[in-house]
């Protein structure tokens, strides 16, 4: 699954940043119907996580009340540069990942 990343150019130590996420997926809820009247079956993501610094600084549990392309923002402290890593899965065990260089100034 593709997905993007966006964090701040620069950031200062000790302060939060914000952290935004999109992930490219239909998130089908099961109540649609095909063309040919048949239910499209569920297929949402359902787990995100980021790690920073060797460290998990957030996670989240999704459920069927998120549009497609989900977007996430969160706010994340800077401690020092490195990759910021963002990665989510699906109900039908499907994984994408993306990753930002965080500059703590």
């Amino acid at each position: 699954m593709l997905g993007r990343v966006q964090v701040p150019a620069s950031v200062k130590r000790g302060e939060p940043f914000e952290v935004r996420v999109i992930a490219q997926h239909p998130m089908e809820t099961g109540f649609r119907r095909d063309l040919q009247g048949q239910a499209i079956p569920v297929n949402i993501v359902d787990k995100v996580w980021c790690m920073y610094g060797g460290r998990d600084v957030f996670r989240a549990e999704l459920g069927t009340g998120i549009a497609a392309n989900p977007y996430i923002a969160f706010y994340v402290v800077a401690r020092e540069s490195g990759p910021i890593e963002v990665a989510w899965s699906d109900d039908r065990g499907e994984q994408g990942r993306a990753s930002a260089l965080v500059n703590v100034a």
